[in-house]
């Protein structure tokens, strides 16, 4: 099942079908997520016999507009590590992106007057749907609710320049654009199996599966669980492959106008034009 945030004249909560839209009576994703078990079967019906609309005459926002964490993944790709220059980790390597920084699925990318330096990453970002801690890695799938598709824009000059930490640099407004809604859980096999890819203006940049990932999301989850407790609607980047611009020799960063499309396989797109910073 496919449950998206759109605008409507007011802020829904709907299930896509195909080109299709069906209103659920929901405005909270948060509250759907949280109550899912008791929800399911509503929005199955729902899907099947509610009043369909054209997604194209809504507007999607991002399906889960302030959650309670945002944790990204670094250097969790082999080609990755290779192309930056750095040891493969034998730890995982957590970052936190700001409330502030999550962004509509075709929303504009700003280019902030103070860090132009601005970079694209196309991850798969996994939903969680229940609270957990301690969680053994063998039940960490039971804590997923579903999966969308990321965009860890990140402004590279910061990233470089704060001191050995991340985070600054992963957070600017807008930079955390996700969608185009949520893929539940139970209609994605194999998480681990998913093909990625990143266009700019057209001209493929990145291009991996899943199955590359050194830390798969059940290690990530069972990491990250160890240290707080995973609550629904927390986001977990889960990593980007080899291809990003600061990579190439010389970098190649984001400007005025450029087009950045993320795709992950079985979960839609993302699609969002750079614009300058206006205030």
């Amino acid at each position: 099942m496919k449950i998206a945030t759109y605008e409507d004249g007011t802020t829904k909560i709907g299930v896509v079908d195909g080109d299709a839209i069906v209103d659920t009576g929901h405005t909270d994703m948060l509250d759907v997520i949280r109550r899912w078990d008791q929800l399911r079967d509503e929005f199955s019906l729902a899907g099947e016999r509610g009043v369909r609309k054209p997604i194209s005459d809504v507007q999607l926002r991002a399906p889960v507009s302030r959650p309670g964490k945002i944790f990204a993944i670094g250097l969790n790709f082999a080609d990755h590590i290779e192309e930056m220059k750095m040891p493969r980790p034998t730890q995982q390597l957590w970052f936190t992106k700001a409330q502030t920084s999550i962004n509509g699925p075709y929303d504009g990318i700003v280019i902030a007057a103070e860090g132009p330096d601005v970079d694209y990453e196309v991850e798969m970002v996994a939903v969680i749907g229940k609270t957990g801690r301690n969680i053994p890695v063998e039940r960490a799938a039971d804590y997923v609710f579903g999966y969308c598709v990321g965009n860890d824009v990140t402004e590279r000059g910061w990233q470089r320049n704060s001191g050995g930490q991340w985070s600054l640099g992963k957070s600017f407004d807008t930079h955390a654009p996700i969608g185009p809604w949520i893929t539940t859980a139970d209609s994605v096999p194999d998480p681990h199996a998913l093909a990625l890819t990143c266009t700019v203006n057209g001209e493929k940049r990145q291009s991996s599966n899943t199955k590359h990932l050194i830390f798969n999301v059940w290690e990530q989850i069972a990491h990250l669980s160890k240290a707080m407790t995973l609550e629904p609607g927390d986001l977990l980047f889960t990593g980007t492959p080899s291809g990003v611009g600061d990579a190439h020799k010389p970098p190649i960063y984001l400007k005025r106008g450029d087009v950045v499309r993320c795709e992950v396989e079985g979960l839609g797109h993302i699609e969002g034009g750079l614009v300058e910073q206006t205030i």
